[in-house]
């Protein structure tokens, strides 16, 4: 899962950053609201993490422009402000948690995992599919209850597939989910097949059905309907 954390303290961006990272997130970093205006309009992430005072801006501005952009991307706002206004300003303008600083990494950690449920898989903390169980904060795998091992790659392209089932996603924007700012230094998409070919061939030889489906000149699916 792909954050984004808007945070001008930068020492408290790297304690985050570097404990998101380990819990397996992929989470780039704005210290500015410029810089956060910039990402949000170039990639799209599964949660933004807003501090509402930025040197050069309001973040309640950056939810308003997210909104608008991508609705379907979590909001949590944190700042030092434990103001009641604060907050009802912010979940009015669509930000789905608030956290007041300071606040332990764990408890933070746990109101991005219930944001990406409830928005991505209902809420549930299991996806079935058919054949198919998913534990993601696990990160497992189950066909007919068996289990299936995948690489963290693997296993985030098909929580990628599963957010946006039947929808056509293009190599780029699979790269840009799995990779995010650092695919602006690639120079080919090929790998992409790779890591789908992997997935496609593990899903089946454990008996799963073949729901990626290749979109010429396009991209792919994932078939559920």
């Amino acid at each position: 899962m792909k954050i984004l954390l808007i945070e001008d303290e930068k020492e408290l961006s790297s304690t985050i950053q570097s404990y998101l990272t380990r819990g397996n997130y992929l989470c780039e970093t704005a210290f500015t609201y410029q810089s956060a205006l910039e990402k949000i309009h170039m990639y799209k992430y599964d949660c933004v993490i807003v501090d509402i005072t930025l040197p050069d801006g309001n973040g309640l501005n950056i939810i308003r422009e997210l909104k608008e952009e991508h609705i379907d991307t979590g909001i949590i706002i944190i700042s030092a402000k434990n103001s009641l206004d604060d907050k009802i300003d912010g979940l009015d303008i669509g930000a789905d948690d608030y956290i007041t600083k300071p606040f332990h990494l764990s408890e933070l950690n746990a109101r991005i995992k219930s944001i990406i449920r409830r928005r991505n898989f209902g809420g549930t903390n299991e996806i079935i599919l058919n054949e198919i169980r998913i534990v993601p904060e696990q990160m497992q795998l189950f066909i007919d209850e068996k289990e299936t091992i995948l690489t963290k790659k693997e296993f985030d392209l098909l929580m990628f597939f599963l957010s946006n089932k039947n929808r056509v996603l293009t190599k780029e924007s699979i790269a840009e989910h799995l990779w995010g700012e650092e695919m602006d230094m690639a120079d080919s998409y090929d790998f992409i097949y790779t890591h789908i070919k992997n997935l496609r061939k593990k899903m089946v030889e454990n008996g799963g059905h073949d729901y990626i489906q290749t979109i010429y000149g396009m991209g792919y699916k994932f078939l559920t309907a």
